[in-house]
């Protein structure tokens, strides 16, 4: 059985699932030596990578050596690698593809309606599943609708005159991730200006009150062969000062999630230990939790919030599942298996019997 790896993509995250990407190539080679690894480039084309390759090789873009990989849609869909003028294609016969992917249309839905299209059994979100992870305003919406505590989170654009709470705000991409492009500010006319300063924010900007007496805490999920929880973790700012954990916190440091600085456990207020894991459950089953994710919250010893769903985390979150430990090879293995057993997507033609169409008549009657 082989076992693709795909990683990068035209993401602001680009770098940083290259990481998570080889983490997860590297073992899965050393322990089964049949792993494939598909690096998709920023301009969105594939290549196949050596398990062997290291991070520095992507420096100038693709590596040398790779060969070049076309995805297909269909019955014979799945990745081909190009032959060249004198030979045939070759289609990879994966068995399934470990994402590694964060960000943008890896993380949003689109790659995996890609793969379902194509007949590829893949680890992580489903199609619906990513596109509620990634959209912050529909996944505040459904964490509200379930009963579970969050806090007040409005869509802000530049036709926006009043919100519901006061500031200073922060202000979050509505589709993204790890910190990328929030910005913390004042008052409401700063924060409209800052809807045409900030790319990041350009695809729509959810505002909520910016509350700098609360921590951030996090937990993992998975969700094969059951579901199970990590251990909670507290994650440390570099800098005192931060107003908030930001990109560098999380992934600048060599190995992405696993060298952030962080408590873990966290030591948590009485009761919040609990809170954090029942809520996690909860979400698992109202986001459609798929495969490895890790949700975030913002906590004090009094309060516990909602803050949003990973779902494909850095790193795989591989470092939270400590209690008990659990080996990065069987978490690896558990993906897979779970791809395999459990698709995240099967597409029927059932009740398409040609009954509509035989008494359809004429088109060109229907027009008249």
């Amino acid at each position: 059985m082989t076992v693709g790896v795909l990683f990068g993509g035209p993401s602001p995250e680009h770098d940083i699932s290259i990481l998570t990407g080889l983490l997860a190539l590297r073992e899965l080679h050393r322990g089964r030596g049949d792993a494939v690894g598909i690096y998709w480039t920023k301009t969105g084309d594939f290549y196949q990578v050596a398990a062997t390759t290291e991070a520095e090789a992507f420096l100038e873009g693709v590596p040398r050596g790779a060969g070049e990989l076309s995805l297909r849609l269909g019955a014979e869909g799945g990745f081909y690698l190009s032959g060249g003028r004198l030979s045939k294609e070759k289609r990879l016969e994966l068995s399934a593809v470990v994402m590694a992917t964060h960000g943008g249309p890896g993380e949003d839905g689109t790659i995996q309606a890609a793969f379902d299209l194509a007949g590829l059994a893949y680890s992580g979100p489903s199609v619906a599943g990513a596109a509620i992870g990634m959209d912050k305003w529909v996944f505040s919406t459904l964490v509200t609708q379930a009963g579970l505590p969050a806090l007040p989170r409005a869509l802000l654009s530049a036709e926006t005159t009043s919100v519901d709470f006061a500031g200073p705000y922060i202000l979050k991409p509505r589709f993204g991730g790890s910190s990328i492009g929030i910005d913390v500010v004042e008052d409401l006319a700063t924060a409209k200006a800052r809807l045409v300063t900030n790319v990041h924010l350009a695809r729509g900007c959810v505002v909520e009150p910016f509350r700098s007496d609360l921590t951030d805490v996090q937990i993992a999920v998975r969700t094969y062969p059951r579901v199970e929880l990590s251990a909670i973790e507290k994650p440390i700012r570099r800098s005192a000062d931060a107003e908030i954990l930001d990109y560098r916190d999380k992934y600048v440091g060599g190995e992405g999630m696993v060298s952030a600085p962080r408590e873990l456990p966290a030591t948590l207020a009485a009761g919040q230990a609990e809170a954090v894991r029942e809520a996690a459950r909860r979400i698992t089953e109202v986001a459609l939790v798929r495969g490895v994710a890790r949700i975030d919250f913002l906590a004090s010893d009094t309060e516990l919030y909602v803050n949003e769903v990973n779902t494909i985390p850095g790193s795989l979150s591989k470092h939270l599942f400590v209690e008990p430990p659990l080996p990065f090879a069987t978490l690896l293995a558990d993906l897979t298996a779970e791809a395999l057993e459990r698709p995240a997507h099967r597409y029927s033609a059932a009740g398409a019997d040609g009954l509509v169409l035989r008494s359809a008549g004429s088109i060109a009657a229907k027009l008249a």
